[in-house]
């Protein structure tokens, strides 16, 4: 975790200049933190964090030249260690998803009170990680949504498979080769290879490293040998 020393920096990037203006000024008479930076343009923002190298970017996002989700991940992949406040007008549990899947720390209103946008800002500086209460509930029931429809979703692919095309990803995560695997199962290396391409197309990957990885990393091994032991 990136500790703050000294005075923090934080950077502004809005398209709405007048917004930009309030919170430029919020920032100054009620906090301690130092306004390095403050653009409407997402491009020329990226610029004054590589220059400045701020603790804090309240980063609105929607932006007319780039979108806000694309320059949270620029900013992720400076790698400065750069806490990123997500700024927005609109309260949507899938748009909070995407900011925060791609690095945000936090999420907040435009239309928030000014002791708010302080708080938040504190919170995000101090490692934690700040929704508002009115959004927070409605987030995390999507969250859970999400990644239930994602569970789904890995089950059907590996459920896709033939009884046959199981038992060759089952000797693939074993460490045989296409020869090794023709020979257990009686069968010849081209019917191994064909297989093998319907189970990357069926598990939409490209080689067997990522087969195996996908299969070890979605319980496959377990299935597998529940699966035998009925």
């Amino acid at each position: 975790m990136r500790e703050f020393r000294g005075k923090l920096r934080v950077i502004l990037i809005d398209d709405n200049a007048d917004h930009l203006r309030g919170v430029k000024e919020l920032i100054t008479l009620e906090s301690s933190y130092d306004v390095v930076g403050a653009t409407t343009s997402a491009n020329i923002g990226i610029s004054l964090i590589k220059k400045y190298h701020p603790d804090i970017v309240l980063m609105d996002i929607n932006m007319p030249e780039k979108d806000g989700l694309q320059a949270i991940q620029e900013i992720e992949r400076l790698g400065l260690g750069t806490r990123v406040i997500a700024l927005s007008g609109y309260d949507d549990s899938d748009l909070i998803f995407r900011a925060m899947k791609l690095g945000a720390k936090g999420y907040i209103l435009k239309t928030m009170a000014s002791a708010q946008l302080i708080y938040a800002i504190d919170e995000v500086a101090a490692g934690k990680i700040y929704l508002p209460a009115a959004l927070s509930s409605r987030f995390f029931e999507y969250f859970q949504n999400t990644f239930r429809e994602e569970a789904v979703s890995t089950e059907n692919l590996l459920t896709s498979l033939t009884a046959r095309e199981e038992e060759v990803l089952d000797l693939l995560t074993q460490g045989n080769n296409y020869k090794g695997i023709a020979g257990k199962l009686f069968i010849s290396e081209t019917t191994v290879k064909t297989h093998v391409n319907n189970i990357f197309q069926k598990l939409q990957v490209n080689d067997r490293t990522q087969a195996v990885l996908y299969a070890l990393n979605n319980g496959f091994a377990n299935r597998r040998r529940a699966k035998l032991a009925v």
